[in-house]
């Protein structure tokens, strides 16, 4: 799950790192209201979970309340890189000395996190590694390992923190990682960390937060409950809110072929695959869905499934691959045939079985009768069925 700004900076609050002053607003007259709360000059701020705003005229400063009211009036309606803008964030503007770049992840390909930093910060951070990699400061951290004071201050001086304090510098570093480990975060990024203050007065001089970006890891969600507060209600996807109540997991993608598997790895080869299959048919018939049923599925889950799936007015066929090992197929026959029964449909399914109970599943299906239910013996063929049948659907219904 990705948070807006806002969101990623109330989660930097609260392990006690210095952000802006913000208020999110959805119109112009709370943005007004907003600005005056904040004072002048104050930035209006697109929000969308998505970098790069600024270079796409997202961000805007506004020296008063009807400069404010202009901007926030042109980010609203605005979309960045096929983001639609979910609101503003109205924020106190500082005045910066240096900014930095800063950011805690997890490395899947080396299973452990990653702590990165340069003094280089702001925009295009991704062409100053390019560029100058040698700016760029890394440590990586082992899943049993801390990471403590002593290596905060020791990252904080590579870095070369030159304009900050080296020890405001660590805490901030030591006090992401908190935030990274409590949230189940699988990113904490803040770019830029910034000096900001008077630049002829020291005591003025402090680090903080003028941009956050945090992702957290989704299947955490049942140990936080304070995550409820970053439903993004505005960009609901019904088809997916349905399949989470039902614990399945399910992505809504655009196409006409719905796509059931078990197993997260065989169902993006099955997504592969009917992709392929519409590229070599040249009807560019694409998947409608990504759905695992998990293992040990019964004829009630694929049932639910299906229903699901099917709800979907774009698609025009479904692909059913599964490989039975604790998801016996001759259950999976049985929601099938139960499905069918209840959506009294007439939209052609294709089924891949292998494996446990996949004889008696087929056998089932087979006595069945449905003029509805095709059964293809690898899943090569089983895509470039169901591709055919949902253009054939497709053209058909017209």
């Amino acid at each position: 799950m990705d948070l807006y700004e806002y969101q990623a900076r109330q989660l930097l609050a609260e392990q006690g790192i210095d952000t802006p002053k913000g208020i999110f607003a959805q119109n112009s007259h709370e943005v007004a209201e907003a600005a005056d709360e904040i004072g002048y000059p104050c930035v209006v701020k697109a929000q969308v979970r998505i970098g790069h705003r600024g270079q796409a005229g997202g961000v805007k400063l506004a020296k008063t309340q009807d400069e404010a009211i202009l901007s926030s009036e042109q980010i609203l309606p605005m979309t960045i890189r096929g983001h639609k803008v979910n609101g503003v964030l109205v924020a106190e503007a500082k005045n910066v000395l240096h900014e930095y770049y800063v950011s805690i992840s997890l490395d899947r390909s080396s299973r452990d996190f990653d702590v990165l930093a340069t003094a280089n910060g702001g925009t295009e951070v991704e062409e100053i590694a390019k560029e100058h990699p040698e700016s760029v400061k890394r440590l990586h951290i082992s899943a049993l390992q801390d990471f403590d004071m002593d290596a905060a201050r020791s990252m904080a001086e590579s870095i070369g923190f030159y304009h900050a304090d080296v020890d405001q510098a660590a805490d901030v570093l030591l006090k992401m990682w908190k935030c990274f480990k409590d949230n189940d975060a699988t990113l904490v990024e803040i770019n830029p960390l910034a000096k900001i203050g008077d630049s002829d007065d020291e005591s003025s001089k402090k680090l903080c937060a003028l941009d956050a970006k945090i992702s957290l890891d989704d299947n955490a969600a049942f140990r936080h409950d304070g995550w409820k507060r970053f439903a993004d209600t505005t960009h609901t996807d019904m088809f997916e809110e349905h399949a989470k109540e039902h614990g399945l997991h399910y992505v809504h993608l655009k196409g006409e072929v719905g796509v059931i598997g078990n197993g997260a790895g065989l169902v993006m080869s099955s997504l592969d695959a009917v992709s392929g299959a519409g590229e070599e048919q040249g009807t560019g018939v694409k998947p409608a869905n990504f759905l695992d049923i998990g293992g040990g599925a019964s004829a009630e889950v694929m049932s639910t499934s299906l229903s699901i799936v099917l709800s979907d007015p774009q698609v025009e066929s479904v692909f059913v691959n599964v490989y039975g090992s604790i998801t016996a197929c001759d259950q999976v026959a049985q929601g099938i045939l139960e499905a069918l029964k209840k959506l009294n449909i007439s939209k052609p399914i294709v089924v891949r079985f292998d494996g446990n109970a996949a004889a008696k599943g087929l056998k089932i299906l087979e006595d069945a009768h449905n003029p509805n239910i095709h059964v293809s013996a690898t899943m090569e063929e089983a895509a470039q069925e169901a591709a055919r049948l949902a253009k054939h659907t497709k053209e058909t219904t017209k």
